[in-house]
């Protein structure tokens, strides 16, 4: 018989990270299962040096910012996960191999890394309204201790402005934003202009609130305006959750094993939980047993494992996901001018609208300039050849803003998870999906698209194109496996524990009933803070 650990937490990604973190500042000895894989060939290559500084001096730049086997250029049609840059294409290691996905409408991206996809986290840090935590079966009033107490923990830098109840509201500690660039501050500028028109239609501009810290904080130090962002977390300004594992690991109470793959657990007569892996350096099965287990693998790989675990090939679960799109518009008050030297890469303007002013059914827009991800990942967009394509590029990119919008999701029919056999992987199964938004749900997003649209005109920024990555490129999954208050088959109760268990929490997403269009992160580290401590009970 194996070691009975006190409590297992399978995953480092967001969520495992902070509820391990949880965990062991309460006392108890904690083990984290990871599959854990890492490169860190390109953060060492790339200098000290602001981007710009790096295009001017740097012989051999593109072995960092192309990859050394131009990896991060891609010509096929743009999908989930097509913008990483090679020092983020680690994320999606072995994806392929482990965590196979059968969709015709459905295309994910998952992450086996040190960090998961925590690596590629654009930082957005929102908390749910009063009216979006009841529709997602959340306690308003313990998440919003669990959200001070995340935000206290990683950082976050914010304004004082019109979003700021769709950003950070309650929260205190809130650093100033990182400064802006001449591009969004024209923007800006349109919005006070104009603002009696975006208050009517229930628009809102502001600064994006961040995990960026603008104040050392720890170990970590203060952001710099390097416009390396998509390229390097030097100084750790940004947060990724592989910094809080690294913190854990100095603990007596902490043991990190990576390598490992969670396939399936049982629940034993005596409450312990067996739990079975994959070691993928010894290519054999592990077992590990633990008194509680939290899961955190991100919510598909949860349902992967609890479909496993209750060997029901045929169920189907429920599934939630953004939809989400972007949008190149051209600010033409900023055509054929020099860049800024010193600049943000993150997101530095959210525009939401509150449809009904209820709280309930907020879209949200995320604003950014283009510069350090470089032309060659737009060129291809442009209608006209490449040649002609590189000087009008040019002239285009300081004009640049990228619009991302997100959209809120319900639960539907043809939203769907289940497991199908595969002989072929190691699991033995493979995920199938299914993703269809009926005509209702096409139409209210193609209506709010265009009101979008005529808002960001009224910025001055005028869109030129709408790219549609299909579903599931938002990143933003949830729903699994629906919070109930009575035990039910494939569901959690409000506390994370899973229904037909004792001991099992799931600390992800996975119980979510409806999923805000707003950045989820934060919201579902402030769960995995929750669930924790009631696994702690």
């Amino acid at each position: 018989m194996s070691e009975v650990h006190s409590y297992i937490v399978v995953g480092s990604g967001c969520t495992g990270a902070m509820a391990a973190q949880t965990l062991v500042e309460a006392g108890v000895k904690v083990l984290m299962l990871d599959a854990g894989n890492t490169n860190e060939t390109y953060e060492k290559l790339i200098p000290e040096k602001d981007f710009t500084a790096i295009r001017q001096t740097e012989e051999n730049q593109s072995d960092y910012l192309l990859g050394k086997k131009f990896e991060s250029i891609s010509w096929d049609k743009i999908g989930s996960g097509s913008q990483l840059t090679p020092s983020r294409k680690f994320m999606l290691s072995e994806v392929g191999k482990f965590l196979e996905v059968f969709s015709e409408t459905f295309f994910p991206v998952e992450s086996l890394a040190y960090g998961g996809l925590g690596n590629g986290w654009g930082l957005g840090s929102c908390v749910f309204s009063d009216a979006e935590l009841k529709l997602a079966g959340l306690d308003s009033a313990k998440m919003k201790t669990a959200y001070q107490t995340v935000a206290d923990r990683i950082g976050i830098s914010g304004a004082q402005d019109d979003i700021r109840n769709y950003t950070t509201s309650f929260l205190d500690n809130i650093m100033s934003p990182p400064s802006i660039d001449s591009n969004q501050q024209s923007l800006r500028n349109k919005y006070e202009q104009k603002n009696r028109w975006f208050k009517e239609n229930n628009f809102f501009l502001g600064r994006s609130a961040l995990a960026l810290i603008t104040k050392d904080l720890n170990n970590r130090k203060a952001y710099q305006l390097n416009d390396l962002d998509f390229y390097s977390d030097k100084g750790e300004s940004a947060y990724r959750p592989w910094i809080t594992v690294n913190e854990l690991k100095k603990k007596n109470n902490f043991t990190y094993k990576g390598g490992i793959l969670v396939k399936q657990f049982k629940e034993l007569e005596n409450g312990d939980v067996e739990i079975i892996t994959w070691n993928k350096e010894k290519n054999e099965e592990e077992i590990f047993c633990t008194q509680k287990l939290v899961l955190a693998p991100g919510v598909l790989g949860t349902a992967r494992i609890v479909l496993r675990s209750f060997n029901k090939e045929n169920q189907i679960l429920p599934m939630l996901c953004n939809p989400y799109a972007y949008f190149p518009c051209i600010n033409f008050s900023q055509l054929g001018k020099t860049f800024e030297r010193n600049t943000l890469g993150f997101a530095q303007l959210s525009l939401f609208h509150d449809n009904n002013m209820q709280g309930d059914d907020i879209a949200m827009a995320s604003l950014y300039s283009y510069k350090s991800l470089m032309l060659f990942r737009i060129i291809k967009e442009a209608p006209v050849n490449f040649r002609d394509g590189i000087s009008l590029m040019n002239f285009l990119m300081p004009a640049f803003v990228i619009m991302g919008l997100h959209h809120p999701e319900k639960q539907g029919e043809n939203k769907t998870l289940s497991l199908k056999k595969d002989a072929s992987k190691i699991t033995g199964d493979s995920l199938k999906a299914e993703y269809r938004l009926n005509e209702k749900e096409t139409e209210k997003i193609k209506s709010r698209n265009n009101l979008f649209r005529k808002a960001m005109r009224k910025l001055g920024a005028v869109p030129v194109k709408m790219i549609d990555p299909g579903m599931g490129s938002s990143i933003h999954y949830a729903g699994v496996l629906p919070f109930e208050k009575e035990e039910k088959s494939f569901s959690l109760s409000p506390d994370g524990r899973l229904h037909g268990t004792k001991n099992i929490f799931v600390a992800d997403g996975s119980g979510f009933r409806f999923l805000p269009a707003k950045g989820l992160t934060l919201s579902l580290m402030a769960n995995a803070h929750f669930v924790a401590q009631n696994a702690l009970k």
